[in-house]
């Protein structure tokens, strides 16, 4: 089912300042432009926009479509300013922010740490030499060397990380995957090394992964409604589970351009930050990967770095446009909803920055 086009009064931007697209920069028109998209079923099942410029709120677009919370069928949905939307992995880029701050605490081994020496309990999975050698810095940037294949449905119990949820023990199943790398050798995209990443936050802060985040990022930004998915075993689901609000998930955004700060505050380190938008692998012919983030060009000018989650979830960050924008959409295990964020990137905002 195509979204359907929902032309809704939001509410005040809580603390967000707001422009209007054209005192931004914007050419006039984007607004309608986007929604005639929308109507004629060019963004399937779109969700939501949020468009940030110059740490200003610009856009908001709500519609209504078919959602889930993480699988969970919840039907159709109209979506407004205060609804919250799964953000699928692109939690993954925020569990890569708490990793920092908590590094800078010193509660979490630093990047070159062994990793198995990191979980005592599972202490015979370094007999294998090979398994031995992985560091810290390879689950942060999925380079682990283990055998993982998330390139079926998640709902398909042979996708490794659904057979992770399955697991008795997730942490002890993924570092306990056969070995087919060196470690730093191949990027592999691994959930479970996102788990892992936010198993050791919990380990070193003695706290739950949720606790931790909502005081050390969620509230100095001033984002209060929050949700993080358990599975079974009553561990967060570090991977996939996070949910917000699109206009809360766009400060993440805008804390990822201020180099950490928000409101004159370091949330997190500024060398952190640029540890996570550094290059680590190469994920495609086309996008590298970060600490827990994706990278990449367009047309070999406009960096980025974003958060990608399943069904069409977007978190980009342009630094050089000073721009952030929120893509929220409810096209779960489809393989081309990646393709819904791409089109608004490529068709609408760049374009009415005069970038085509």
């Amino acid at each position: 089912m195509a979204a359907s086009l929902s032309s809704r009064q939001t509410p005040p931007a809580d603390d967000w300042p707001t422009a209007t697209p054209e005192d931004s920069g914007f050419a006039p028109g984007m607004a309608e432009k986007l929604d005639r998209l929308v109507a004629n079923g060019s963004l399937k099942n779109l969700h939501a926009v949020v468009v940030v410029r110059r740490g200003k709120l610009v856009l908001e677009r709500y519609y209504a479509g078919l959602d889930e919370h993480w699988g969970r069928p919840l039907g159709e949905v109209t979506f407004d300013a205060s609804t919250a939307h799964d953000l699928r992995s692109v939690s993954k880029s925020i569990v890569g922010l708490l990793y920092g701050i908590a590094l800078a605490e010193g509660k979490v081994p630093p990047p070159d740490a062994p990793l198995l020496e990191q979980f005592p309990d599972y202490a015979d999975l370094a007999d294998d030499l090979l398994r031995k050698r992985m560091t810290v810095d390879n689950a942060l940037t999925m380079q682990m060397g283990t055998a993982w294949d998330e390139s079926l449905s998640y709902a398909d119990p042979r996708n490794s990380e659904r057979a992770m949820e399955l697991a008795e023990d997730r942490y002890r199943f993924v570092l306990d995957r056969p070995m087919l790398a060196e470690p730093g050798g191949q990027w592999v995209y691994n959930g479970g090394a996102t788990a892992v990443i936010a198993k050791l936050i919990s380990l070193g802060t003695g706290r739950e992964l949720l606790d931790f985040a909502q005081e050390k990022l969620f509230a100095p930004l001033g984002i209060t409604r929050v949700e993080w998915v358990k599975g079974s075993d009553g561990e967060y689901v570090a991977a996939s589970g996070l949910r917000l609000r699109p206009r809360d998930l766009a400060k993440i955004g805008q804390l990822a351009l201020n180099r950490g700060q928000w409101d004159g505050r370091q949330v997190v380190p500024a060398d952190w930050l640029t540890a996570s938008f550094t290059p680590h692998a190469k994920a495609d012919e086309e996008l590298s990967y970060g600490y827990q983030w994706w990278l990449g060009v367009h047309e070999g000018r406009v960096r980025w770095v974003s958060g990608f989650g399943n069904g069409g979830q977007r978190l980009y960050c342009n630094p050089g446009l000073d721009l952030v924008l929120v893509v929220t959409a409810g096209n779960y295990n489809q393989p081309d909803a990646w393709q819904i964020p791409v089109a608004i990137i490529l068709e609408v905002i760049l374009p009415a920055l005069g970038i085509e």
